[in-house]
């Protein structure tokens, strides 16, 4: 399998692309040809464990790594979470799932792909004959930050830095950074928002002057961001194992369509289930969910994508974006794969700041997926009553999430020919990493500690405590530092010396 870039030049390697992050001139790998999952291949899938069902995925993309070896380290790196399965599908009702992604080692989502992507470096590097010192940077809204700090502690050869805006992310996703251990591993703060953080990072991507001074250092740049591909493919295989267990579990047959709600704010997690529809998986509807910060909602209702409105810090910050890097692989594909085309809607996004698309793509868009956002009050509202009804702790993301996906189900009821689906509402983080927040939406009280909001919400619901968030209690930060944007290149050249 080969990549090209959304903007055009020539195809690369697997390894290529995993090794390069982004692609010259600024564009995101896409894979040259979405693999197709047959019926009898899905089939052979629903007796498969979780680390067998990514290994079968990821392997349709990255062919040059040896299955055996794939599966080997996917076994490892999923080992690491609680419970026998990294991602499982929990009934919460007929016809409606949470789909829980946050039992890793950060608990987020992140963790399903960022536990696998040092290996796919590592191996890809070996493959290339690559002998410089990597540097994996990253832009963090919050949970890609200590999930890639965490999958890459310690790796021999491999450095990571990585930059989140300082008054942007909850209390206890700065303290999972602050309190970072690794001897290869730098946490800056940044002020400004994460898209100041984003905007920085992708522009150092781009500069021949930085990739010169860095190579003078003998360093290679990555990244961990989802505009990685070695980020992405290994979240389609999420959609791919939430199917099965639904086929498995006799909640659905085989072949039958079922929808999947993601709370949404790079695009990445959404984009995944995108890609495993294209590969043959029967999803209906993609339901894109959005906080206050609701750009994607204007999106893909009207077909302008506008960046120039109000940003708003919420209780579910790691969606707080206002420009999803992952959509212009979006844009790349309904557009015929028309590299020019997009390399002039990215243009348009730097200056003036918006773009259109046209009316026959924003109809195509239509029949796959459904955009919506919830306000604060919405969001608190979604996680109190779901707990009154359900018994289950949502974490503010993920009520963001359900609350869109219930005016979806509702929309669709209304509609007497709409046969009933199953809706799949991706879970993307525990409620304990966002524990003031939660601790409000299912008391109305504030509570300014975070590790007093733990110890709340546990009583409150008695859900298991991850043992990770438990130990940071006592854990002295080990990161202040904190930049304006235009000085992140020199924070990295003084971490890699």
């Amino acid at each position: 399998m080969k990549f090209i870039s959304t903007r055009g030049g020539s195809a690369v390697s697997g390894a290529e692309a995993i090794v390069r992050g982004m692609a010259e001139g600024g564009g995101l790998y896409v894979p040259e040809t979405i693999p197709p999952v047959s019926a009898e291949e899905l089939n052979a899938m629903l007796s498969m464990n979780y680390p067998e069902r990514a290994a079968f995925i990821l392997g349709k993309f990255f062919d040059e790594f040896p299955q055996e070896e794939l599966l080997s380290e996917l076994e490892k790196a999923y080992a690491r979470f609680d419970g026998d399965d990294p991602a499982p599908l929990v009934k919460i009702e007929n016809g409606l799932f949470l789909l829980e992604l946050f039992h890793g080692p950060t608990c987020a989502f992140k963790d399903m792909a960022l536990s696998v992507l040092p290996y796919l470096l590592r191996k890809s590097c070996g493959l290339l004959g690559i002998k410089e010192q990597v540097l994996i940077l990253t832009a963090t809204s919050g949970d890609t930050g200590k999930a890639a700090l965490e999958g890459f502690r310690d790796e021999q050869g491999i450095k990571v830095a990585v930059f989140y805006p300082d008054e942007g992310v909850s209390k206890m996703q700065k303290l999972q950074m602050a309190t970072q251990d690794g001897d290869n591993v730098d946490v800056v703060g940044v002020k400004g928002n994460f898209d100041d953080c984003q905007a920085a990072v992708k522009k150092i991507f781009r500069s021949r002057e930085c990739e010169e001074k860095l190579r003078e250092k003998g360093v290679l740049l990555s990244s961990a961001n989802s505009i990685n591909i070695g980020r992405l493919v290994p979240q389609i295989a999420y959609y791919f194992s939430a199917y099965c267990d639904l086929v498995s579990s006799e909640q659905i047959a085989m072949g039958d369509l079922a929808d999947f709600a993601v709370p949404t704010g790079n695009f990445g997690n959404i984009l995944a289930g995108y890609y495993a529809k294209r590969m043959g998986l029967p999803i209906g509807t993609l339901v894109c969910a959005s906080n206050r910060n609701n750009a994607l909602t204007d999106f893909f209702r009207k077909g302008t994508y506008d960046k120039k409105r109000p940003f708003y810090r919420t209780m579910s910050p790691s969606m707080d974006i206002l420009v999803s890097s992952n959509l212009e692989r979006l844009l790349f594909e309904i557009s015929g794969r028309d590299s020019a085309l997009t390399i002039e809607r990215m243009k348009a996004l730097a200056n003036p700041g918006r773009y259109s698309i046209r009316a026959e793509e924003l109809k195509e868009l239509s029949q796959t997926f459904y955009a919506g956002f919830a306000s604060e009050e919405d969001t608190v509202e979604c996680v109190y009553e779901f707990f009154e009804e359900f018994n289950y702790p949502l974490d503010t993301h993920t009520g963001v999430a359900m609350h869109v996906a219930r005016g979806y189900c509702r929309k669709r009821a209304e509609d007497v020919n709409a046969e009933p689906r199953p809706m799949v509402v991706v879970s993307t983080a525990s409620p304990y990493k966002f524990p003031q927040a939660v601790y409000y939406a299912l008391t109305g009280n504030d509570v300014k500690d975070s590790f007093k909001g733990i110890k709340r919400i546990h009583l409150i619901t008695a859900m298991k405590v991850p043992e990770s968030l438990k130990a940071l209690r006592y854990k002295p930060p080990r990161f202040k530092t904190v930049v304006a944007p235009d000085k992140i290149f020199e924070e990295v050249l003084n971490f890699v010396g």
